[in-house]
Order: C-alpha cells, then structure tokens, then sequence
C-alpha cells in the first residue's frame, strides 16, 4: 500500500510542476509576442498578467492602477516568469524521472544570481510607488469602530513588509549561493 501511494504523491508532484510550468509559459509568450510587435513591454505587463488572471503582485499591481505602467512592472515579470519556469521544470524533471540533466541543474542553481536582485529591486520598487495610493485611498484596511474589534492598516503592513526585505534578501541571497555550492560545486568522483 506504501508503494501506491509513493507512485501517487510522485504523479500528482510531476503533474502540479508540469500545469504551474504551463501556466508560466503564458505570460513569456504573450510577452515575447506583443513585443515582437512594437507594442510598450510595460502596457503588455500588466495586461497579459490580468488578462491570464496570474497572481503578479496582486496586493500592489492589480489593486492600484497608478502603478500599472510604471516600467519596472517589465523586469518583475520576465524575472519571475524566468524564474518559475526555470523551477517548474526542474522540478516536474526531477519528479518524473528521479534527475534532471545537468543544464536544467544549472540553470535552477545559476539563473537566481541575475533574476533574484532584478525581481527583487522591482517588487521594492514597486510597493515604494504604491505607498502613497495605499495610504490615501484606504484599500484592504479595516478601521475601528467594528465589530470585531479589530484595526488593519494595509499601508503599514507594506511598510513592514518593505522592512522584511532588509535582512531577507540577503538571508535568502546567501542560502541560494550556498545551494548553488553544494548542488554545482560538488568535488568530482575518481
């Protein structure tokens, strides 16, 4: 029965990383698509993300339209769309058949050195621009007097966010270049 249930978990991983690679793929191809045909890369950003339903900052981009053109929303989403479809198939690989090839191995534990600060910058970037419109129209915040009790200010919520950056980046930054040693690094078998 073990056994059963071994070959589910590793059907259901194989297939869930092969459906989220998929759906990566959307906005890479609309992407390269509507750029190929002139169009701004930042008009295409934010629409290809909505259009699709894809949960690209759904808190800042689709929440606040002021942002939605800014010209950092480009390099969020090619790093991300990069970055998961990277990771997606590296690890539908690695489920299906128990090991990647070495490129594929390469590419997770290489391409995170460029599109880790590029996507990070731009998701900074973007919250910081979205500051103001946060504070002054009140979205997503809950106010007291209610019944339950209860105060949520979402605009102080991103700035502690913002502040979670501070000492995550590098924390996440060092074990990725640690994973990268371990994993690239190996000492060759004689």
């Amino acid at each position: 029965m073990a056994g059963f249930f071994s070959i589910l978990r590793r059907f259901y991983l194989t297939a869930y990383n092969w459906i989220v690679f998929a759906g990566w793929q959307v906005p890479s191809i609309v992407l390269g698509f509507e750029n190929s045909k002139g169009i701004r890369v930042t008009n295409f950003s934010y629409t290809a993300s909505n259009k699709f339903k894809i949960v690209f900052g759904v808190g800042v981009l689709y929440s606040f339209p002021e942002v939605q053109t800014h010209p950092l929303i480009s390099s969020l989403v090619i790093s991300w769309c990069i970055t998961e479809i990277v990771r997606y198939s590296f690890f539908g690989t690695k489920e299906a058949f128990g090991s990647t090839p070495y490129w594929l191995l390469w590419l997770r534990y290489s391409t995170f050195l460029v599109l880790y600060p590029t996507g990070i910058a731009s998701e900074i970037a973007m919250i910081y621009n979205a500051l103001p419109f946060m504070k002054e129209s009140g979205l997503y915040s809950v106010r007291m007097p209610n019944k339950w009790n209860f105060s949520f200010d979402y605009y102080y919520c991103a700035l502690v966010v913002l502040a979670v950056y501070v000492p995550g980046i590098p924390h996440l930054y060092g074990y990725m270049l640690g994973q990268r040693k371990k994993t690239l690094m190996k000492p060759k078998k004689e």
